[in-house]
């Protein structure tokens, strides 16, 4: 069954990282992804863009209307995800406490079924 892990990112939390912080986030990143490669549950992985960086498509009086920025003031945003494909939720939950991100307070993930995927012709 294929698995979102969502990581959940609070920018004044990574702004007050030290260096050997980051940098244990990223290969502890590096680490997870070739773990979950090795064992055939990995599907993909995205980092996306501060949220200052998006634009937000909603309903509007004469149709579509794009507005900069996310779609409602918060501290905390979804900065990427993987997706997995493994047993059951128990193993979903598994993986996410590997995931670095799940050692620093303040930042979070949430894992969440996925009820359909089409991933295309490759």
């Amino acid at each position: 069954m294929k698995y979102v892990i969502l990581m959940q990112v609070d920018p004044a939390v990574l702004e007050n990282l030290t260096e050997e912080q980051q940098q244990r986030i990223g290969e502890g990143h590096g680490a997870f992804m070739s773990e979950i490669k090795e064992s055939g549950e990995f599907v993909a992985t995205q980092a996306l863009a501060d949220p200052s960086r998006s634009s937000v498509v909603r309903s509007g009086s004469d149709g579509p209307e794009v507005t900069d920025g996310p779609f409602a003031e918060s501290k905390e945003y979804l900065g990427g995800f993987y997706l997995v494909d493994v047993e059951n939720e128990a193993r979903a939950l598994e993986l996410a406490k590997r995931i670095p991100d799940a050692n620093i307070p303040g930042l979070a993930l949430e894992v969440r079924p996925v009820l359909f995927a089409d991933l295309g012709d490759g």
